[in-house]
């Protein structure tokens, strides 16, 4: 496939907005993924595009984050390798499994995270006390939500930082950047069997990396500077604008009697 200059500079800007939204409070995919289906890909060629652009992005934001301290890597590690095993698992039952299911339970997961982080007024940058152990269950949490990525992925980002604020204690912050190493290693294994598989885009792919690497530079930045006053708010406004985009086909087929006219 050829692509005009034209568009691939309109890309890598798409991949600046999508990567600096990642690397605050997730949800890139909202901009990232119908703008590739806009430029002509394919729905799995836009998917597999996507992974590859956003595991650039996210990379960028996790060192970033961890530069600042806002990492531990070797508290992370086994989280790492379940999170990494889960997301390969899941991205090969997507191919043998009916995920419809998900479009409908997702949306409310989505619309129970933005009402935590809108309606608890304790959370902050710091710490609290663990609910469950952290070295028992974060790889479980890895396992589960990597998995979920793998097989579908709208929310990840939001699941894996409301995980380690409401079971874990971390602050905001420090949850956005550890939630970051967990986004890169699933994606990385779901981006394997795209490659594999030769549906990855990679001039696409390529322009839009170039605006993650400033995006996700910029935004873990932002993250860092305001902390949960911005990245709060911008959890619950992006949880519910995937909820919605997630209910949308639904509510449209409501809307015209079920039958999808």
């Amino acid at each position: 496939m050829e692509f005009e200059i034209t568009l691939l500079v309109m890309m890598a800007g798409v991949g600046f907005v999508a990567g600096f939204m990642d690397a605050i409070a997730g949800g890139g995919g909202l901009l990232s993924v119908p703008a590739l289906l806009f430029a002509g890909l394919p729905p799995v060629g836009a998917l597999a595009t996507n992974k590859m652009q956003s595991v650039v992005g996210a990379i960028v934001a996790a060192t970033t984050y961890a530069r600042k301290g806002f990492v531990d890597f070797k508290q992370l590690g086994v989280a790492i390798i379940s999170t990494f095993i889960g997301a390969v698992i899941g991205a090969f039952a997507a191919t043998r499994m009916d995920a419809d299911f998900l479009l409908l339970l997702v949306p409310i997961l989505l619309i129970g995270v933005a009402a935590y982080f809108l309606l608890s007024p304790r959370l902050s940058d710091d710490a609290r006390a663990e609910r469950l152990s952290f070295t028992l269950f974060a790889p479980l949490m890895g396992f589960i939500i990597g998995f979920y990525d793998g097989i579908f992925g709208p929310g990840t980002g939001s699941f894996f930082t409301a995980g380690f604020v409401t079971l874990f204690g971390f602050g905001i912050t420090r949850a956005v950047g550890s939630t970051k190493v967990l986004n890169a290693t699933s994606n990385a294994a779901a981006l394997m069997f795209f490659i594999f598989a030769g549906e990855v885009i990679w001039i696409i792919g390529a322009a839009m990396i170039v605006g993650q690497i400033g995006g996700g530079y910029l935004g873990a930045i932002t993250g860092m500077r305001f902390g949960a006053r911005l990245i709060k708010p911008l959890i619950v406004i992006i949880s519910i604008a995937m909820a919605l985009r997630l209910l949308w086909p639904q509510l449209i087929v409501l809307l015209n009697g079920g039958n999808g006219l």
